[in-house]
């Protein structure tokens, strides 16, 4: 092959620029990241008012198989990668994916100790933990000034918020071994009491 024709398969090959309106991908991360958090807060609210009874039993059942939302979360995952893959979103379609990719992220990670331990109780502490992780790194992806601007002051802060975070992780790992052993066998008690 020519360097000739090397270099027009070179440019062929190059994704088309996106438009001046494209939302860059900070603007992306954080309406995912807002869409996440309202979900994961729903779900965990709408499962522990089925649990108590308090509203109707919305889950899902195929035959005696109880359909986690996991799966919804699945499916919206695949969707939401065959459409960016396959239709190129303008800038309203490509805010409106990244809100339903949040929807679809909280739906899996909700119950990402399911997929650890394939099945188990709705309350493992390994959903939370996953939930927490891909939170924060929207949030690092959503908020984060790019490392090419990052001056004297901003690596100090982001030393200070380093700190900041695996402290908050320790707290949060000691105090949820401690709610775990408190209120995990109510809640599973609950869980069991509340499926048909």
């Amino acid at each position: 092959m020519t360097a000739g024709a090397k270099s027009a398969l070179l440019i062929r090959m190059r994704p088309a620029p996106l438009p001046a309106d494209y939302p860059p991908p900070h603007e992306l991360a954080r309406r995912a990241l807002l869409a996440f958090i309202l979900t994961f807060i729903l779900a965990r609210t709408t499962v522990l008012l089925i649990m108590a009874r308090r509203i109707p039993n919305l889950y899902f059942f195929l035959s005696d198989t109880h359909v986690h939302h996991l799966n919804y979360g699945i499916f919206l995952l695949a969707a939401v990668g065959a459409y960016t893959l396959l239709a190129t979103p303008d800038a309203t379609a490509a805010r409106r994916t990244a809100f339903v990719y949040g929807i679809a992220m909280a739906l899996t990670f909700d119950e990402f100790g399911m997929w650890l331990h394939l099945g188990g109780s709705y309350w493992q502490r390994a959903s939370v933990d996953a939930t927490v992780v891909v939170a924060a790194l929207l949030a690092f992806i959503a908020y984060a000034t790019s490392i090419e601007k990052f001056e004297a002051r901003h690596r100090r802060a982001f030393i200070a918020l380093g700190v900041a975070v695996v402290a908050f992780v320790a707290v949060l790992y000691y105090a949820s071994e401690y709610l775990g052993d408190v209120a995990g066998p109510p809640l599973r008690e609950l869980e069991l009491a509340s499926s048909p």
